[in-house]
């Protein structure tokens, strides 16, 4: 009976533990998708030559604590049996494996709010907290048989170091807030800077004030990048060195092992064989992820040893001093107020003195790691300095033999560097540093122009003047409601006026797909202008109903659900195609009008999407129906030429933002944004050079800038121009008949014969 008993019990035990086999290959994936988000973060930071690798793949945030909470799921087991090689190897990797992610995603606490920072470093901690205590516990079971433990003193090693990682984490994330600060002043203030040499600026070429400009602000957005500034940092450096000291030992316990047993067929666990892809998945992770943190020691090595003349004091500065960043935050804290209610004063008093004796021991520890920190730090660079010195003489060597520095001549602004931001106590960044990055400004520009809108230029060149921007809408249509005229963005015009023209029949396909690539290409700019210079988003519903036209007509050639190409097929003639989508236009708005009973409605700003399209269609239709309306079926093509030029005309005008665009897009507010809006507004320029070229040589309407914004400025200022044009004409009319006038009657006085002017 008792056989039979332990026999239920066996088969219990292994029904019960069969899935963990299937477990450990989960722990395994969890361990490779983040050695491929670390390998994408390596990739990068080579290929863009950015040395300091910031985190852009792999960052700590919700999805990578899941993942490594996973992936530390063996030495979180406390039930299991694990006193094989490989078990005990795969739970020393899964701890080393954990220490070497936080050490490659902690520039990632730069691109954080305050918030996310507390929240995710919080949330970091309970988990390293929670692996230490549960070690710690199967340590304390089996004390009396830790003799028999393998590689026990590596794992002891694993926790110290995992530990020592997470005072990094946190002393790190204590000084984010201080030196965002400090960054955002020094920017602010190189930022007037830059405004004003751009406003003195007057004998360079447009394209080259904007290159100059981007350059301005890449180098201040790169210098000042919250992950940049961390990967300075003599914490980061530290956790640089811990990662190569961990990675060292997890290979010499693995070296050591393999030359006794056959590491990857000793397991003995539930796991089985899955300990052994656990294994593997994980040491492939930290060799990959012990490139970029030591990388980050080496490069500031390189720069404090390049730095030459280092008197005594310029040395305790640099390596002895804690800035006052470090603690500035905790500092705050202690000074100020409790921000929980107590009426007991006594009470609020002892709570406030307890807090600052917690806040005085912080900032004795935050003093104590940042010093430990530069005292490695000040020990790497002696150690180093004769190795560093004698690469730099080889390279003076290399560029006297003619090989010149890039940056000498790629740059010509020769007091670029004043533009890079430092924080106090920071050694002025490395020339090779400085000329990748505007190398890297420069590709981004290359790039740019490899992607040139070749159509669009062909359109753009076709406009000679700006009258299309307020003939696409005549002021003798009569308005369907009684509230103001719906003002325009510069696309709803453009998309409405392609859509008659790909309607209209008798027109070459080639000529109606030549003005689809060109507006297609033209189109994502215009929408950029729109959404770039609409501040305010007082015309964000105008901008919708444009991008609903387009979507329709580029994806499937319609308008409204009625297919363009159709339309052009009929064989009607224009006029009655016109007519056509007029009517259905007018239609759709006067239908709403008379059943809409909400009263934001009133104002057009606030209507739907397609009732804003239909309102433009029903006046541009009736605009060329009135300008061109009964003409012959021969005047298809005329009407369509008419068109494209219209088109033309108001994407030009709408171009002529794209230099205030791009300025625009140089500055922002937000740290987090700068880098990657900078760099979309120099691949904006590489992309558009030819055509800023070509609209800045054309005479605009009007002195003030500002006024290119919006089209229906544009139409203002053209509209009261034509106003003073023909009354002057008018006056200059009526003087010469008037001086004529007066001279034949003078004349007749002296008997002269004169021809009388008509009308006298």
């Amino acid at each position: 009976m008792a056989g039979n008993q332990t026999s239920f019990d066996a088969d219990v035990e292994s029904h019960l533990e069969a899935p963990m086999r299937c477990m450990g290959l989960y722990v395994a994936a969890a361990s490779l998708i983040c050695t491929a988000a670390v390998a994408a973060d390596t990739v990068h930071g080579f290929w863009r030559k950015r040395y300091w690798f910031p985190s852009r793949y792999f960052a700590l945030n919700a999805t990578s604590l899941t993942l490594l909470a996973v992936a530390v799921k063996l030495p979180m087991d406390l039930t299991t049996r694990m006193y094989a090689v490989t078990d005990r190897l795969a739970k020393v990797s899964s701890l080393v494996f954990i220490s070497t992610a936080m050490a490659n995603f902690l520039p990632s606490l730069g691109s954080m709010s305050d918030n996310d920072v507390l929240m995710n470093v919080t949330a970091l901690s309970i988990l390293i907290v929670t692996v230490t205590v549960n070690v710690t516990i199967q340590v304390i079971q089996i004390h009396a048989f830790l003799n028999a433990r393998v590689a026990f003193p590596e794992e002891i090693l694993a926790i110290g170091c995992m530990l020592l990682m997470l005072v990094m984490f946190a002393s790190t994330a204590l000084m984010i807030p201080s030196t965002k600060t400090y960054l955002e002043k020094k920017y602010h203030d190189m930022h007037k800077t830059a405004t004003n040499e751009e406003m003195l600026d007057t004998g360079r070429s447009c394209n080259m004030k904007l290159r100059g400009l981007i350059k301005k602000y890449w180098v201040m957005a790169e210098t000042s990048s919250p992950q940049f500034v961390i990967a300075r940092s003599v914490t980061c450096t530290t956790s640089g060195v811990i990662s190569l000291i961990i990675a060292a030992v997890l290979l010499e316990v693995e070296i050591r092992m393999a030359m006794r047993v056959d590491i990857f067929n000793q397991s003995v666990s539930s796991y089985d064989w899955s300990t052994k892809w656990v294994l593997i998945s994980q040491t492939i992770g930290v060799l990959l992820g012990t490139v970029a943190p030591p990388s980050r020691w080496f490069v500031a090595i390189n720069c404090r040893s390049r730095n030459e003349g280092y008197s005594k004091t310029s040395i305790r500065d640099a390596f002895f001093t804690v800035e006052g960043y470090w603690t500035q935050k905790m500092v705050e804290w202690r000074q100020s107020s409790l921000s929980v209610r107590i009426r007991h004063r006594t009470s609020r008093k002892l709570l406030h003195h307890l807090r600052g004796v917690f806040l005085k021991l912080c900032i004795f520890l935050q003093h104590v790691v940042v010093l430990s920190s530069k005292l490695l730090l000040f020990v790497s660079v002696c150690v180093t300095i004769p190795i560093v010195s004698c690469v730099g003489y080889a390279g003076k060597l290399k560029r006297r033999k003619g090989i010149s520095s890039e940056y000498s001549t790629a740059d010509p602004d020769s007091d670029i560097g004043r533009y890079v931001l430092l924080l106090e106590g920071e050694v002025k960044l490395s020339t090779k540093s400085l000329e990748n990055i505007l190398n890297e400004v420069d590709s981004v520009i290359r790039k740019g122009k490899k992607r040139k809108p070749t159509n669009l230029s062909i359109l753009v060149n076709r406009s000679c003047n700006w009258n299309g921007v307020t003939e696409f809408d005549s002021r003798r249509i009569p308005r369907l409601h009684s509230q103001e005229d719906v003002p325009y963005c510069w696309s709803l015009p453009i998309v409405t006026l392609t859509s008659i023209a790909l309607a209209l029949p008798n027109v070459e396909k080639r000529k109606s797909e030549q003005l689809m690539k060109s507006v297609t290409e033209g189109i994502s700019y215009v929408k950029l202008i729109d959404e770039t210079l609409d501040k305010k988003g007082c015309l964000e519903n105008i901008r919708t109903a444009a991008d609903v036209v387009w979507v329709q007509v580029e994806m499937y050639h319609k308008w409204q659900d009625r297919d363009l190409r159709e339309t052009a097929l009929t064989g009607e003639n224009a006029d009655e195609i016109l007519r056509q989508l007029c009517d259905r236009a007018e239609k759709t708005v006067v239908e709403f009008l008379t059943e809409e009973r909400d009263c934001l409605m009133k104002n057009p700003l606030n209507w739907p999407a397609h009732v804003i399209a239909a309102n433009s269609m029903y006046r541009l239709g009736r605009t060329i129906l009135l300008s061109h309306g009964g003409e012959s079926d021969e005047t298809d093509d005329r009407m369509f030429e008419h068109l494209s030029v219209t088109i033309a005309d108001v994407l030009a005008a709408c171009l002529t933002n794209l230099g205030r665009v791009i300025t625009i897009k140089c500055h922002r507010n937000a740290i987090e944004e700068r880098e990657e809006s900078v760099r979309n507004a120099a691949r904006l320029l590489g992309e558009t050079e030819e055509i800023i070229a070509h609209l800045h040589q054309r005479e605009l309407p009007f002195s003030d800038a500002d006024q290119t914004a919006s089209i229906e400025e544009w139409r203002a200022v053209i509209e009261r121009g034509n106003k003073i044009i023909n009354l002057s004409s008018i006056n200059l009319s009526k003087f010469y008949l008037k001086k004529i006038s007066f001279t034949s009657a003078d004349l007749k006085g002296l008997g002269k014969t004169f021809i009388r002017p008509s009308g006298d």
